[in-house]
């Protein structure tokens, strides 16, 4: 029963954000050129929000681990993906893992754009 609450209150995090990186996807921003700036500021946005989550959570702001639940893997998780990512890539390199940190955000872009290549390749 414990699980099936947790689901529920990352489900609603998760709509939360997903509402917002659609609205966010609206916001008139010049496209010419073909950088993806929105995309940009969604994910340095939801890195932002993550980062912050988690380190008032660690500094004892009183956060609930169902608040936590929501807002983390909820909120930033259907925000974007990439907000983990970042969290995660920052652990490594400030826990004293740089070398792995580095190696992780290196493979992580690089396998992640050969995936969408290969997809792309095998759809065709």
């Amino acid at each position: 029963m414990r699980t099936l609450i947790d689901c529920l209150y990352v489900g609603a995090g998760g709509l939360l954000g997903t509402i917002l990186r659609y609205l966010a996807g609206l916001l008139p921003v010049q496209r010419d050129g073909g950088f993806p700036f929105m995309t940009l500021a969604i994910n340095v946005t939801g890195a932002f929000l993550i980062g912050l989550i988690t380190a008032l959570a660690t500094q004892g702001a009183g956060i609930r681990p169902r608040a936590l639940l929501f807002c983390r893997v909820g909120v930033c998780g259907g925000f974007t993906t990439f907000s983990t990512f970042a969290l995660e890539a920052h652990s490594l390199l400030r826990g004293g893992k740089p070398l792995i940190g580095a190696a992780y955000a290196a493979l992580s872009v690089a396998l992640c754009i050969a995936a969408v290549a290969c997809a792309n390749a095998l759809a065709e």
